[in-house]
């Protein structure tokens, strides 16, 4: 039994790098109004805090499950961490 490979070539992943600068942007400023470290905020979601690190520099694409949970450990809503429109 042969298997049939397919002609079409895989998309690259999806990746707004804008977006993910702007999410990382409101996500520090959330975490430090509420006085939170990243060695803390890693801790609570069990990630390392390198990822933490990437994710506020917009250097690491997140689930929306670690969003979530993020913002569950930040006490807030997870449209919270998507709203670019306030500013400090």
């Amino acid at each position: 039994m042969s298997v049939k490979k397919s002609n079409k070539t895989r998309k690259p992943p999806v990746r707004n790098d804008k977006l993910l600068k702007e999410f990382g942007i409101n996500l520090r400023k959330i975490r430090k109004q509420k006085g939170i470290t990243q060695e803390h905020l890693a801790f609570e979601i069990e990630l390392e805090i390198s990822q933490i690190s990437r994710i506020e520099r917009g250097m690491l694409n997140t689930t929306i499950s670690t969003a979530y949970e993020i913002a569950s450990a930040l006490n807030v809503d997870l449209k919270d961490l998507f709203d670019f429109s306030k500013k400090d």
